[in-house]
């Protein structure tokens, strides 16, 4: 049975979701993402930055392994984290349009 606080859940799931969107959506303070992002070009990293959900999958696997206490219970708030990242990314996104 997975046992997690609920308040850090929440948090780690809204920091994955700042992160990757820093990363994926933003130029960043004074462009900084963005010339990231150019550097890497259309190799593996730079197809990665471009992808929001590719992204949280990444950024979400050093806050699960934080949360969790066994391998398969970061597994499956690994997967959590990331999909509760993206569920935010369409809310958030369907609204700015």
């Amino acid at each position: 049975m997975i046992r997690t606080n609920a308040l850090e859940f929440i948090l780690c799931m809204l920091a994955v979701w700042r992160i990757a969107y820093l990363f994926s959506q933003e130029d960043g303070p004074f462009d900084i993402v963005i010339r990231f992002r150019k550097l890497f070009g259309q190799s593996f990293f730079g197809r990665l930055l471009d992808c929001f959900t590719c992204l949280s999958v990444w950024v979400s696997a050093p806050f699960a392994y934080l949360l969790c206490k066994g391998w398969l219970d970061g597994v499956v708030i690994w997967l959590a984290l990331s999909g509760g990242a993206c569920i935010l990314f369409n809310l958030t996104e369907k609204h700015a349009k």
